[in-house]
């Protein structure tokens, strides 16, 4: 386990502190097999697109929407910031552009105290129709406004929606999930972040051939950004609640009957089923932490929940603090490298969204084949690399156009490096690490954690990259070195392991200490 009262003295002391983190026994101290270990012979003649499969992947994709949702807002505001008659009819400024901007991240962070216990209580389809809800006021408030202040109203209530659909959907996903493909279809579930970017700047790019720019063409992106919601609305009532969530509520005949319909292809005898129910069945308690909305002390009341805390903190500050964000930010950052056609940043801003989905689908397969720790070192490399490259060329293109567009080169380049392994990381990592009991709430708190640094990191870089231009760049470059480095030291593999096998990490010292109590 990591050892928080001081720095070791090297590597090697560290590593051995990493390598204290395992996956519990039995009481009788012997290794209990577990599914990953017994299933493959059953899983050897699965096929992926049998008729189970097919019907778990559109209950799945239902759940995707609710990541499609964040993407929608983070590329519309990206690419309406470059349209001036959107600026001049708001009275946008440099000084205000960040507050407005970070509006839905301020949402996100008010939202996050309600997100996990409300799909704990009443299941993660609620949290996710409930969310969805919340997103199409916001929506239909941003569509109407008439003034910045309301503008402003909008984007905060469409924050507090996000954050609630954006903590039950990864958790429907992983819970769903058939195990020798959970590590792809939750990767997925982050890559469908693109399908909202995608609608969102191209719509936007290709309204801005209109002439004239009339109110019209700003105001629908704005109403669009409803559409995944309204989708989840309409379709979450014909999905299935998790089997995890029913045996949490005592209900297993109900979650037998999940697992069989989608898991063992319609039969109540597969072994695949009859595992995972026993497995699931011995983890959860009916009477847990989840069930009590208030209580948050189980992500903090022993070494493996502290443990487990501290990765999702990393996964949300690394994950975040990587480059300005581009969603936002990219037609800013095209026009300190020098391009100032306002139609050819809105193409740029479009094109990064195609590009980052095709990375990140690209990415999942390895997230099983190269491991989750592997991937995001690497990735985290290449990133400080690029953002070094970006800095170079930012600093030395005035009257260099070659050298302002290789700087913008580099950033598709980094997105690219960044979506392989980062994006779906950051859905898969944290649901995998997170015991049952505490996930939704895990995953709420790393929501609040991700919008505490996303705060930072859309309010300060309009101001910044307009005062200090390239020099901004270099806080980048060092976090994104350093992000490798913590990863390196003290992440711990979740590749192979069983959904319920991870929820048990702990330090062998406390199964010492255990031992030595009782005797």
């Amino acid at each position: 386990m990591i050892c928080w009262n001081g720095m070791s003295s090297s590597k090697d002391s560290v590593l051995l502190r990493i390598e204290d983190v395992e996956f519990s026994r039995t009481a009788s101290g012997a290794e209990k097999p577990t599914s990953s270990e017994v299933r493959p012979t059953a899983d050897d003649s699965v096929h992926p697109l049998r008729g189970s499969f097919l019907r778990l992947y559109g209950c799945l994709f239902v759940a995707y929407l609710c990541s499609a949702t964040n993407g929608f807002d983070a590329n519309t505001f990206g690419g309406l910031s470059a349209i001036d008659t959107f600026i001049s009819y708001f009275g946008i400024t440099p000084d205000n552009q960040g507050l407005v901007a970070a509006l839905y991240v301020v949402g996100n962070v008010a939202g996050c105290f309600f997100a996990g216990p409300c799909a704990d209580r009443y299941g993660r389809r609620f949290g996710m129709a409930v969310g969805s809800v919340i997103c199409i006021v916001g929506a239909i408030m941003q569509t109407a406004a008439r003034n910045l202040g309301t503008l402003m109203g909008g984007r905060f209530i469409l924050g507090l929606g996000a954050v609630v659909v954006q903590t039950a959907g990864p958790a429907y996903v992983v819970e769903m999930a058939y195990p020798k493909y959970r590590g792809v279809l939750t990767g997925a579930y982050q890559a469908c972040f693109f399908l909202g970017t995608i609608v969102s700047t191209w719509l936007e790019y290709g309204l801005n051939f209109v002439a004239g720019t009339p109110q019209w063409t700003w105001r629908l992106p704005l109403a669009v950004q409803a559409l995944p919601s309204v989708l989840v609305l309409i379709f979450v009532w014909f999905i299935p609640e998790t089997p995890r969530w029913y045996i949490g509520q005592g209900r297993a005949d109900e979650a037998k009957a999940i697992l069989t319909k989608y898991h063992g292809d319609g039969d109540p005898n597969s072994p695949v089923v009859a595992l995972e129910l026993e497995e699931v069945q011995e983890v959860i308690s009916a009477d847990a932490s989840d069930k009590r909305w208030w209580d948050f002390r189980e992500l903090f009341n022993s070494r493996s929940a502290r443990y487990r805390t501290y990765l999702i903190t990393c996964i949300a500050f690394f994950g975040q603090w990587d480059l300005p964000p581009t969603s936002y930010y990219f037609p800013l950052m095209a026009k300190t490298a020098g391009i100032t056609s306002e139609r050819t940043q809105l193409l740029l801003n479009a094109l990064q969204t195609p590009i980052m989905m095709a990375a990140a689908l690209s990415g999942l397969r390895w997230q099983d084949r190269l491991g989750r720790r592997k991937l995001l070192i690497t990735s985290s490399i290449g990133m400080s690399i690029c953002v070094a490259v970006i800095t170079a060329c930012t600093a030395q293109q005035a009257g260099r156009p070659v050298v302002g567009g290789v700087g913008i080169a580099f950033v598709y380049v980094f997105l690219v490096v960044f979506a392989f392994a980062w994006t779906p990381a950051q859905s898969l990592y944290p649901t995998e690490v997170l015991a049952y009991n505490t996930r939704a709430k895990g995953l709420a708190s790393m929501n609040l954690l991700v919008n505490v640094a996303s705060v930072f990191n859309t309010y300060v870089p309009p101001v910044a990259i307009t005062r200090a231009s390239w020099r901004f760049y270099i806080f980048y470059i060092l976090w994104d070195a350093l992000g490798a480095l913590v990863i390196y030291l003290t992440f711990v593999e979740t590749k192979g392991r069983d959904l319920e096998d991870r929820s048990h990490i702990r330090g062998r010292q406390s199964e010492e200490d255990q031992s030595a109590a009782a005797h």
